[in-house]
C-alpha cells in the first residue's frame, strides 16, 4: 500500500503541480478526522508519516491512571504495562491506533477530506498560475457561446470574454485560436473566473512587444496607445538608441512585423508615429498623415490650436473625426483645427499668430511650439485646388513615420 501511495502521489504532484508535502498533510488531516468520526473527539490524537517511505503511524496521547473515567484520554496502569513495562501513574502513553478499525463512515470522511484538499489546492495552484499572467497577453482556443460572451479555453482555466470586450464585426468559431488581455483573475469558490479581453489597447502593446525585439529589450520604448478597437490604433513610440529608427524597428522589412499584428487584429489599421517632448512636433506628428501649416500647444491648459490648408482639413479631421480624435487620446491634448481660411475668420483667432510674412515661410521657419520646414510653392498651377501643396517625399515620409496610439480628441470646427 505504501508504494502505491507513493506512486500515487507522484502522479497529482507531477499533473496538478501540487507539492507532496500538501498531499501527506491533506492525509494527516484526514486521519485525525476519522478518529474523531471514530472516537468521538480526537486532541489527543497525532499522525506521524515519513515522506520517504509514506509508512505512517496514528496514536493517542492518554494518561496512565489507576482507574479509567474516560478511555480515550486514559489508560489504566495495568493495559499501560502491557504496553511499556516501565509505565508508572502520571505517564503520558502513546498508544497506537489501527486505522483498519475505523468504520464505513469514518473511512468515507477521511476519504472526503483528501479529496477536498486536493480540489481546494488545484484550484489554488491555477489562480496563482493565471493571477501571475494578469495584465498579459495569452493563447486561448473558442469553445463555445454562452449568450453572446465567448468561453475561451486557455489550458487548465476557461476565460470569459464578455460582449462589451469584443471587438464589433469579429466572429469567431469554436476551436479557433486567438490572443486575448487578461483583464482581471478573481478567486471564487467554484474555480478562479478570468476575464479576458480584446477591445483594451494594452493588448496592441502586448503584441508589439512580443513581435519586436527592439521594444522587449528596451531599445524601443512606446510611450502612448490610443485605439478604437476594430476600426483603427495610434501608436507613439521612440528610440533610446539614436542609430536604431523606432518606426522601423515596428514596421519592419516590407511591414512584416506590423503586418502579422494587424492579421492578429482581424485588420485593425495601425499608425506609428515618433514620440516627441516638443508637444508640438508630437501633435503634428499625431495628425499624420495630414500636412500640418502650424501648431501652438499649452502645456498648462493641455490644449492646442493647429491650423492645417484648406485642402487638409477633412484629412486631419479624419472620418467621422477620428483621425483627430485619436491623436487628442495619443497627446493627451484637447486639439482645435482650423483650415487657413477659418483661422483668418475666427474671431480671436489672431492668424499672424500662426503664420509668418511669405518669405520666412518659404525659407522654412522653426516655430517654438512645433516646426514646418516644407516650402509653399510661389504660385499654384490654375485649377489645381492646392494638390501642389502634396510632396511625394513627404508624404512618403510621413505615412512610414506615422502610425498612431489612442488618446481623446475633442474637435472644433468653425
Amino acid at each position: 500500500m505504501n508504494k502505491e501511495l507513493m506512486e500515487a502521489l507522484d502522479i497529482l504532484e507531477k499533473e496538478k503541480e501540487i507539492s507532496k508535502d500538501t498531499l501527506f498533510e491533506a492525509i494527516e488531516n484526514s486521519l485525525i478526522t476519522a478518529c474523531k468520526n471514530h472516537f468521538g473527539k480526537a486532541d489527543n490524537v497525532k499522525v506521524e508519516i515519513d515522506r520517504d517511505t509514506c509508512d505512517f503511524l496514528c496514536y493517542a496521547e492518554k494518561e496512565v491512571v489507576e482507574e479509567v473515567e474516560d478511555d480515550v484520554l486514559q489508560i489504566s496502569l495495568e493495559d499501560a504495562r502491557q504496553i511499556s513495562a516501565k509505565a508508572q501513574l502520571g505517564d503520558m502513553l502513546h498508544v497506537e491506533i489501527k486505522s483498519r478499525e475505523f468504520g464505513r463512515i469514518a473511512t468515507q470522511n477521511a476519504k472526503n477530506v483528501i479529496l477536498q484538499k486536493i480540489r481546494e489546492e488545484e484550484r489554488s495552484v491555477i489562480y496563482n498560475q493565471y493571477f501571475e499572467k494578469e495584465k498579459d497577453v495569452v493563447t486561448g482556443i473558442v469553445q463555445r457561446y454562452v449568450g453572446r460572451n465567448i468561453s475561451i479555453n486557455l489550458g487548465k482555466a476557461d476565460a470569459l470574454l464578455n460582449e462589451s470586450e469584443q471587438v464589433k464585426g469579429e466572429n469567431f468559431k469554436p476551436t479557433e485560436r486567438i490572443k486575448v488581455y487578461i483583464l482581471e483573475v478573481r478567486n471564487t469558490p467554484k474555480g478562479p473566473r478570468i476575464l479576458v479581453s480584446r477591445t483594451h489597447p494594452e493588448l496592441v502593446k502586448r503584441l508589439f512587444e512580443a513581435e519586436v525585439t527592439e521594444i522587449k529589450d528596451g531599445t524601443v520604448e512606446i510611450m502612448s496607445i490610443a485605439r478604437e478597437a476594430g476600426s483603427r490604433t495610434k501608436i507613439a513610440v521612440r528610440s533610446n538608441n539614436p542609430n536604431v529608427d523606432a518606426v522601423g524597428a515596428c514596421v519592419g522589412i516590407n511591414g512584416a512585423r506590423v503586418n502579422s499584428i494587424v492579421d492578429e487584429l482581424c485588420g485593425e489599421k495601425i499608425d506609428i508615429v515618433n514620440w516627441d517632448e516638443n508637444p508640438g512636433n508630437l501633435i503634428q506628428n499625431a495628425l499624420s498623415p495630414a500636412k500640418i501649416v502650424a501648431v501652438f500647444a499649452d502645456p498648462d491648459e493641455k490644449t492646442a490650436k493647429v491650423v492645417v490648408p484648406d485642402y487638409q482639413l477633412s484629412l486631419a479631421i479624419g472620418k467621422e473625426g477620428q483621425n483627430a480624435r485619436l491623436a487628442a487620446r495619443l497627446t493627451g491634448y484637447k486639439i482645435d483645427i482650423k483650415s487657413e481660411t477659418q483661422a483668418k475668420d475666427a474671431p480671436g483667432f489672431r492668424y499672424e499668430d500662426y503664420i509668418y510674412d511669405d518669405e520666412e515661410y518659404e525659407e522654412g521657419y522653426e516655430y517654438e511650439e512645433g516646426s514646418y520646414d516644407e516650402e509653399y510653392p510661389e504660385e499654384l498651377p490654375e485649377g489645381s485646388g492646392g494638390e501642389e501643396y502634396v510632396e511625394e517625399e513627404y508624404m512618403e515620409e510621413k505615412y512610414e513615420e506615422d502610425t498612431d496610439e489612442n488618446v481623446e480628441a475633442s474637435q472644433e470646427q468653425a
